[in-house]
């Protein structure tokens, strides 16, 4: 099993922009993003400068997404 990789929030947008989400809206820290074609897939993401998310968190935001690790890490490069 691939390790969840430890990034910030703008990487964790960038990376679900390249799987299909687009930004919905931000409210305060948070972004708010939906995917095109499905739009029962959402995640929130925080942005709080330049923080690592924590391991749960991203776990829960890629469950969110349905989005394996996998899927994510590759989606990074």
């Amino acid at each position: 099993m691939t390790r969840l990789p430890r990034i910030t929030g703008k990487e964790a947008v960038r990376a679900f922009e390249k799987a299909g989400f687009f930004i919905k809206r931000q409210s305060g820290s948070h972004i708010i993003m939906r995917h095109r074609t499905d739009l029962n897939r959402r995640c929130i993401i925080p942005l709080h400068g330049s923080r690592i998310i924590k391991p749960g968190t991203l776990q829960s935001i890629l469950k969110g997404a349905e989005l394996s690790i996998e899927e994510f890490s590759r989606l990074l490069k």
